[in-house]
């Protein structure tokens, strides 16, 4: 009788199912993540490469305007 009374209680317990819910719900998060990722991945490569030649030319810019300090604001390091 004992085990029958173990075997009624494991079978009422949902404890391992939201678990397994939870685990498999955490598994599509981070699937679709990395989906997501991986498609705007080439968009961000160009962006941030734009993005490094815009600053690069404004550097350039502003280090001829002030002599060729490197953009330091005009002072210069003794």
């Amino acid at each position: 009788m004992k085990l029958l009374n173990i075997m009624k209680r494991f079978q009422k317990d949902e404890d391992g199912a939201v678990t397994v819910d939870w685990v498999v719900l955490t598994a599509a998060v981070v699937g679709l993540g990395i989906i997501v990722l991986a498609a705007i991945k080439p968009a961000i490569t160009t962006l941030s490469g734009s993005i490094a030649t815009e600053i690069g030319k404004a550097d350039d810019g502003f280090s001829s305007s002030t002599g060729g300090t490197g953009g330091t604001g005009g002072t210069t390091n003794p």
